[in-house]
């Protein structure tokens, strides 16, 4: 497999001044179906894409890692035996929290250098955070000499690292699928036990085109914990009726319909709006699996409009492009994917359509936006793992 440029100008940079080191990487994502279901205990459908953050790494021997970033073009240096502040909003807080938090979770880790670099779009919606966690933490495990580290456990510890040293209370399919992703499969994924089946992606003339609308969010500092908070309101509201249940995950589309709790309008639709998409992510795995593209693609279109509707995470440019896709020929569905509010859309379409489809979402934002798209269609890949000398 031929190396990233990004990869082997990390290797250069690296040895130029270290030495030879160790490489590492793990992908980003983009969820086909299943969005603010994971932190309701739900289902989700995500596949890790070819676009990744590298690591390159020696250990030391003593308790400090120091680490640089070659896209920020900075440097920090943090101890594994004294946790840092938190909440400092940088991308320190990503990597000091997810060291402390593995060894919170039983890890062994030793003293390291390390360098990180990223070709995934930052703020784009493809979880360029859950990457840096997910590959950070799996550097660190292999150079302190962990065969094969517990993927489950560096998932959650990624989780951890967000909740607590960066504030953004995500939910745990990120880091799930950038460690654990399987080349040409989705992952379905209960976020509730944790268990996942492997769903083979095979789109035969297909292809899923990612559209970046360029407009950038920060779930720490967007709705996206409001949107959490609402559906534990939520849960806490249906409980007065429902006592037996503990999270949107025991609630189904009828009883919410029929229920007598008094549930406010905002709320009742971010409910309505989690409860439907589980039923479209389960409907949406077995379409994947018996290769039924238009069925997938109407639960794309489906799960968009719920998004804006219900959930209301989508924006005007999410949409312009999410429509100017669907009124091509050739398209299946297409939606909005990540937590909203900016980032990206996802598009499935027949390969021979995707410059067409790519223009006429140009076309349409040149009409209504000062910022022009990016586009790039990607198999599904691997998750986290270490590169060859």
């Amino acid at each position: 497999m031929t190396e990233s440029a990004t990869l082997l100008h990390l290797r250069r940079e690296f040895a130029a001044r270290f030495g030879a080191g160790r490489a590492f990487s793990a992908p980003g994502r983009v969820n086909l179906i299943g969005e603010h279901t994971d932190y309701n205990e739900g289902f989700v459908l995500p596949i890790a894409i070819d676009r990744r953050t590298f690591v390159i790494g020696r250990t030391r021997s003593d308790r400090r890692v120091t680490v640089r970033s070659a896209n920020a073009s900075s440097e920090f240096e943090f101890d594994l035996d004294q946790r840092g502040p938190t909440h400092r909003g940088t991308w320190l807080d990503y990597v000091e929290g997810t060291a402390h938090a593995m060894l919170e979770r039983g890890f062994t880790l030793s003293g390291a250098d390390l360098l990180i670099g990223s070709d995934i779009p930052i703020g784009a919606g493809l979880s360029s955070s859950a990457a840096l966690e997910m590959s950070v933490g799996y550097a660190l495990a292999r150079l302190a000499g962990i065969a094969e580290p517990d993927r489950r456990a560096l998932a959650l510890s990624g989780q951890a690292a967000e909740n607590g040293y960066v504030g953004a209370r995500v939910g745990i399919m990120d880091q799930l699928v950038s460690a654990l992703a399987k080349e040409q499969t989705a992952l379905l994924i209960d976020c509730r036990s944790l268990e996942y089946r492997p769903v083979p992606v095979a789109l035969g003339t297909a292809r899923i085109l990612i559209c970046d609308t360029r407009v950038k969010h920060r779930l720490a500092n967007s709705g996206y914990n409001e949107r959490r908070e609402q559906c534990e309101r939520g849960v806490q509201l249906m409980q007065l009726e429902l006592p037996e249940i503990r999270s949107l995950r025991d609630l189904s589309v009828e009883q919410l319909a029929a229920s007598n709790a008094h549930l406010p309008d905002v709320i009742r639709r971010r409910c309505r709006h989690v409860l439907t998409e589980n039923q479209r992510t389960l409907l949406a795995a077995q379409a994947l699996t018996a290769g039924n593209l238009a069925e997938l693609g109407a639960l794309m279109l489906q799960s968009h409009q719920s998004l804006r509707e219900d959930y209301e995470v989508s924006c005007a440019e999410l949409d312009a492009a999410v429509e100017a896709a669907s009124a091509e020929p050739g398209v299946y569905g297409a939606r909005m994917t990540g937590g909203g509010f900016g980032g990206c859309t996802i598009t499935l379409v027949e390969a021979d359509a995707i410059e067409r489809v790519s223009a006429a979402i140009r076309a349409r934002f040149r009409q209504q936006f000062a910022v022009q798209p990016q586009f790039f269609a990607s198999p599904a890949c691997s998750g986290a793992r270490e590169h060859p000398a």
